[in-house]
């Protein structure tokens, strides 16, 4: 295996450094500055997409740096996964710019559902602004009154009635919900079927955000804060009616659609914590060598250079790690790798959490503040250990598979 960057990604890469150098980071702290004083709180009904970005985008599309996910030559940057992961590392360094190049869930995995999965109306509707940059999108999965670590388990149904679909339950945690722009849902329930087994029972479906009877009912705070004008929004399916041509693939293939979403997209969070970790080590840093304390600076002190060796050590492993699963999703495609896919979900959020922490312990007060990134990116690498699965959820899918190879079934 080679994880050697080929030209074609050197070159995207190259150029999102400088973009990103020249265009996003002399802006971004004001831009969340801007939002932060608008003071909406949690009412997504007044949020506001500011302009800046809708000129940042514009520059991105017309540089080229636009949908770089998308291993596809025509609506995409035809990117292999490995070749998009260290594009999606430096990103990460930013909460900006994975929006910025059209490449940010859940669009991004939409996108991706869209283009494996949907029918040729389906990409017209839906697709093509998505890809555009028109419209936004939402994944409605998890549930509020179920344990959502156990897929089946839910409760929202998807039921077919003639030529239409009827959905009804409770979906929370449905990023992206408070965006102005966000214009549909794919909505994923169990569709009862006693012929088919458990992982054949859930269908993926198409939802206007307008179609009677959805309605959101709250963004969700992350420790305390609403993520505007993005946000995370609990949203409630009352009878909602919708032609049973807005089912993607069918009832009953919601599972095997899931897989093959969440693979790529687990391969870019990953990428893009391995970016923030890097910024976050680069802040412990320089913050521990300008900073003073009984006559030394804060990094000769207390054991925090191990911290810096151990940061390192833990990146270089974590990326190692999320390459060759990048490199086994191109070589048999995500359903063959779905213990490197586990492995790096588990790695990666731990290992930013752990150094955006030490990060946060060497800037004092100044860590826990809003100066700097840290509480943003400990926020994130927290949540992460929970979106797309939690830790406990992928380390039974490795030990199952360790178990299998030893000939054990249970």
């Amino acid at each position: 295996m080679d994880f050697q960057s080929s030209p074609k990604s050197r070159d995207y890469l190259a150029r999102v450094q400088a973009f990103m150098a020249e265009h996003i980071t002399p802006m971004e702290t004001a831009y969340w500055q801007k939002i932060e004083h608008a003071h909406w709180g949690g009412d997504w009904t007044q949020w506001q997409i500011p302009p800046e970005l809708d000129a940042l985008r514009a520059k991105a599309k017309a540089a080229g740096l636009w949908n770089m996910f998308l291993p596809d030559a025509e609506l995409g940057a035809g990117l292999t996964t490995l070749e998009y992961a260290p594009i999606a590392e430096h990103t990460g360094r930013s909460f900006l710019a994975p929006l910025v190049f059209n490449c940010n869930a859940p669009d991004s995995g939409n996108m991706g559902v869209l283009w494996i999965y949907g029918t040729p109306e389906q990409k017209a509707q839906w697709l093509t602004p998505l890809l555009a940059g028109e419209i936004r999108s939402v994944f409605a999965m998890t549930e509020p009154d179920v344990a959502s670590s156990d897929a089946t388990n839910m409760q929202a149904t998807a039921v077919v009635d003639g030529d239409t679909i009827v959905l009804n339950g409770k979906k929370w945690w449905t990023s992206g919900l408070g965006d102005p722009q966000a214009k549909i849902a794919i909505f994923m329930a169990h569709t009862p079927d006693a012929a088919k087994d458990r992982h054949h029972q859930h269908s993926m479906v198409l939802v206007p955000l307008d179609t009677p009877g959805v309605q959101i009912q709250r963004m969700v705070p992350v420790f305390g804060e609403y993520d505007a004008p993005h946000g995370h929004g609990e949203v409630h399916f009352h009878d909602v009616r919708v032609p049973l041509s807005n089912v993607i693939k069918g009832p009953g293939a919601g599972f095997e659609i899931a897989q093959g979403r969440l693979g790529p997209g687990r391969i870019h969070h990953c990428m893009r914590c391995i970016g923030a970790a890097e910024l976050a080590l680069e802040l412990m840093i320089d913050r521990g060598m300008t900073r003073t304390a009984f006559h030394k600076p804060l990094l000769n002190l207390g054991g925090n250079r191990e911290r810096v060796a151990e940061a390192r050590i833990a990146i270089d492993q974590a990326r190692l790690l999320t390459l060759f699963a990048a490199w086994k999703i191109d070589q048999v495609g995500p359903l063959e790798a779905l213990t490197e896919v586990s492995a790096i979900k588990v790695v990666e959020p731990n290992v930013l959490q752990k150094i955006v922490d030490d990060a946060i312990q060497i800037h004092g007060g100044a860590g826990v503040s809003r100066d700097t990134p840290l509480t943003g990116l400990f926020a994130m690498a927290r949540s992460l250990r929970l979106a797309d699965g939690p830790d406990e959820v992928h380390k039974g899918l490795i030990a199952r598979v360790e178990l299998l190879k030893r000939g054990y079934f249970k």
